[in-house]
């Protein structure tokens, strides 16, 4: 079954169907069902109840990969490659580490940035230390990789030597990079979660458009408190490691871009509730819309049989029925043979052409006089 995928996934590929929307929209549903198949407990919940019980619990659609196996972790890296948003769970090391706090975690200053390579299924964790101004001003933690690697960026809340993981952003391409990042600016920030899209996508094709921003989703966490706070960099590639490039700034220095922020969150999330009301409003006119496409096509096909009829019974109004159609008498023959038969030659001077004919051999030359 997942070579089957497999293989549909890169016959309906975007890239090779670039003008073929249902091709795109085959290749979400390639997407959508390998996501299903490849984690056993979800294929156990589909087989139990279909998509009802998925959608119930709230679908993440998150692939552990330590229980997928080589062939299957293949498969996930191709369907990635492909551009399928694939999810994947954060090693159960990587977490109990954590909660037992034995952990190694690297200083990271205010305005400064470390590059690094972290190993699949593994973390490199960072301490960002902030004062009273600098936790009222914001803090921003952000991680690239121009390598385009897949990696999380993690933050952990920590309790009595403890650290718990409070919150984490996969990392998404932009541009020629990808990267992911954390604003604690004291009001709500949002974070795509393109699987989101990908699942309302898949579930309603025709309303891919109106379901783009369904995958805006509220961070929980939109301040910090001065102190030490712990971050981490998750490597999530499938084989290899990551590489990445993290940093932390102070946002007083950007009073301009975080104000700029907060405009475009408020203005996204206003668009949202248009589109889920422009929604409704885009369906019933292109319901009303068929109707009308269907009542023109009845109402052509109406009007051309009616002119037909009509020209018919038009020819119908004649004397010579036959010969306005073209017929012949019921003789056998048309009016202009039964003219032409009353001349001996088939026409009134026919008879005088003959005899000038013949006088003008008679005599050997042309003469228009007679006797």
């Amino acid at each position: 079954m997942a070579l089957q995928l497999g293989e549909a996934a890169t016959r309906y590929h975007p890239d090779k169907n670039a003008s073929n929307s249902e091709a795109s929209e085959l290749f979400k549903e390639v997407a959508y069902s390998y996501s299903i198949l490849s984690d056993p407990e979800k294929r156990r919940q589909y087989d139990a109840a279909g998509f009802e019980a998925l959608e119930s619990e709230g679908m993440d659609m998150e692939i552990d990969l330590s229980n997928l196996g080589t062939f299957n972790t293949m498969f996930a890296a191709l369907f990635s490659k492909l551009g399928v948003p694939i999810k994947t769970t954060i090693s159960a090391t990587v977490l109990e580490e954590a909660l037992k706090g034995t952990i190694t975690v690297r200083p990271l200053a205010l305005e400064t940035s470390f590059n690094g390579k972290v190993d699949k299924q593994c973390a490199h964790f960072f301490g960002v230390t902030i004062n009273d101004q600098q936790a009222q001003a914001g803090i921003v933690v952000r991680v690239t990789s121009a390598a385009q690697s897949k990696f999380k960026l993690l933050y952990f809340e920590e309790a009595n030597g403890s650290y718990d993981l409070a919150l984490q952003e996969d990392s998404e391409k932009t541009g020629k990079a990808t990267s992911a990042g954390m604003y604690f600016l004291h009001f709500q920030v949002y974070h795509m979660d393109s699987v989101v899209n990908t699942l309302a996508m898949a579930k309603d094709p025709e309303a891919a458009f109106f379901k783009k921003l369904e995958g805006l989703q509220p961070c929980e966490v939109s301040e910090l408190k001065p102190g030490t706070h712990i971050f981490a960099v998750y490597g999530d590639n499938f084989f290899k490691p990551a590489t990445y490039t993290i940093e932390a700034v102070c946002a007083k220095s950007y009073g301009d871009t975080t104000e700029k922020l907060k405009e475009i969150e408020s203005k996204l999330l206003a668009k949202r509730t248009e589109l889920r009301q422009f929604e409704i409003d885009y369906r019933k006119a292109l319901a009303q819309f068929q109707e009308v496409s269907n009542k023109y096509i009845q109402e052509k096909q109406c009007v051309d049989e009616l002119l037909k009829e009509r020209e018919n019974v038009h020819s119908t109004f004649t004397v010579q029925s036959g010969v306005a159609n073209g017929d012949v008498s019921s003789s056998g023959k048309t009016l202009s043979e039964d003219y032409k038969l009353d001349s001996p030659n088939g026409s009134p001077d026919a008879k005088d052409k003959s005899n000038k004919k013949k006088w003008f051999s008679f005599n050997g030359s042309r003469s228009d006089k007679k006797g």
